[in-house]
């Protein structure tokens, strides 16, 4: 039996809770009756809420619910776009360090595109295995840099990330010897507080090196080339996300911090041109590349999209005309299926070549004008697990880089909510509440053990086909599955270009492209 005093208590509060349920209902039904009247007679836009009043806003609701319920509940380990299940729980097992093992058999199908190497009953034995060797790159300028990986982080720019992921990225780079980009939107402190490796990306709107009139401001790129940590620039001609169009960077992300970094005002959106403003020809790249390198004193390079290839023609001819010294000391060639950044989906889906047809591409246009040793390839595209990467090695790429793949190793878990500052696991928000579940020390520990679970794996891959490092892989170790299930060998699909054919037979695009020119044809 309960106290008198406590049985008061208790019917008091039963009385209350009865009166403010009761209330919260009427409050619900009114609620429900002016959202009724209102999608009924108020509104016009909206089809379903108009002849469905109330009841037509669910469609909304789990309309949202449904990307998060197919991730999870619904779609089989390879279907999802653009990484599936299968992919991202590799990286994620990477990143933690933990077995990468499967038991019970392949669940990859051999649909077209399927890439399968061809592994020898003689393998390269551990202790045959050789080291993969540091390259170095920009032997013409006056510091050139000797690159320690094959595999490195990929541009992002502080604002597309958060400052939590890129303290973690420049902390995890320096645990695993790679280069971090900072992507367009300029050189922040957090770049450099893990006292990495970094590569200055100059994109269209030159944030971090730009003038008044968003011109380029030698005496700022000095500065920003100073800093014993740049190893490289980059000039950035276009990107996966958006070819065609320049980045952007949504107005609530452009705080205060952002915007003293890259020159621009506080809440407005950021969006860079479409193409370098004083660039318009083979020979204004070139200008360009020197006056870069020249005052940086640093290796200088490009990044675009490939579409159309004339324009690299153009280069590499104008290249033998003024001397091997001005080529580009490194072309990243960037697929044009997407990135992380926001992106008009008309350029992301439809605009540029996938990395599959124009990195072999670029490569045998280097061979063909005698510039393959010259100039270094960083392919860069969807390469997150070592399938791939091998698969671009063996294609002729001297590095790999990848933005996505970095991201799961922070705890990205596809979300598609870049372009939001919703994302919930701290990646891309400048939300301080959402940032808070990335703690950087945590995270820098997984990119470090993801860049070296990804880079032990392409070397058991190279040593399976019979080779001592994976820069010894080459198109005659892949062949690649068609549309009837049948494979056919990379070597035959693009066969290697004979050094310097177009310097003496002529340039490609006057022909049928590639076609006569290759060797054995």
């Amino acid at each position: 039996m309960l106290s008198p005093q406590l049985q008061s208590w208790l019917d008091t509060f039963i009385t209350w809770l009865e009166l403010g349920l009761l209330l919260a209902l009427v409050i619900a039904l009114l609620t429900a009756l002016v959202l009724w009247f209102q999608d009924r007679y108020l509104q016009t836009a909206h089809s379903i809420r108009r002849n469905y009043p109330l009841i037509g806003r669910f469609r909304y609701f789990f309309e949202h619910l449904g990307e998060f319920f197919r991730q999870y509940f619904f779609a089989m380990d390879r279907e999802e776009l653009p990484f599936n299940r299968a992919q991202r729980s590799w990286v994620y097992r990477a990143a933690k360090n933990l077995s990468n093992t499967v038991a019970f058999g392949s669940t990859k199908q051999n649909g077209a595109g399927r890439v399968v190497f061809l592994n020898t009953p003689f393998p390269t034995l551990e202790k045959d295995a050789a080291e993969t060797m540091p390259v170095m790159i920009g032997p013409h300028a006056r510091q050139p840099y000797v690159a320690r990986s094959f595999y490195n982080i990929s541009g992002m720019s502080f604002g597309a990330l958060s400052k939590p992921a890129v303290r973690a990225l420049s902390h995890g780079a320096s645990l695993a010897g790679c280069w971090l980009n900072t992507g367009e939107g300029g050189l922040a402190p957090w770049h450099l507080e893990g006292h990495c490796d970094v590569i200055f990306q100059i994109g269209t709107a030159r944030y971090g090196v730009r003038n008044a009139d968003g011109g380029l401001d030698d005496a700022r790129l000095e500065q920003v080339a100073q800093r014993p940590e740049v190893k490289m620039i980059e000039i950035k001609l276009s990107q996966g996300a958006k070819p065609g169009k320049g980045g952007i960077l949504p107005g609530p992300k452009v705080t205060e911090e952002i915007a003293s970094i890259r020159g621009i005002p506080v809440g407005q959106p950021s969006i860079s041109p479409n193409g370098q403003p004083d660039v318009g020809s083979a020979a204004d790249l070139l200008d360009m590349i020197h006056r870069v390198r020249d005052v940086t004193g640093k290796p200088t390079g490009i990044k675009a999209v490939i579409g159309s290839w004339q324009w690299l023609e153009d280069l590499f001819m104008e290249i033998h005309e003024r001397g091997l010294e001005s080529a580009p000391d490194f072309i990243t060639i960037d697929s044009g299926d997407g990135g992380t950044g926001a992106a008009p989906m008309s350029l992301m889906d439809d605009v540029g070549l996938n990395l599959s047809e124009s990195l072999p591409l670029v490569v045998d246009l280097l061979d063909g004008f005698a510039l393959r040793e010259r100039i270094r390839v960083i392919a860069s595209g969807k390469l997150i697990t070592p399938n791939m990467v091998a698969w671009a090695i063996a294609m002729g790429a001297d590095f790999c880089v990848s933005a996505r793949g970095y991201m799961f190793a922070l705890g990205c878990i596809q979300a598609m909510q870049c372009n939001r500052n919703t994302c919930p696991t701290g990646v891309t928000t400048h939300d301080p509440r959402l940032q808070r579940g990335l703690v950087p020390a945590e995270k820098a520990q997984r990119v470090a053990y993801f860049h070296a679970n990804l880079v032990k794996e392409v070397e058991t891959i190279a040593h399976s086909c019979g080779v001592g490092e994976p820069r010894e892989l080459r198109r005659h170790h892949i062949r690649l599955v068609n549309s009837n299930g049948d494979s056919i060998p990379m070597e035959e699909l693009w066969p290697p270009i004979e050094r310097g054919l177009y310097l003496t037979e002529g340039r490609p695009s006057l022909h049928a492209p590639f076609a006569r020119f290759r060797v054995g044809a």
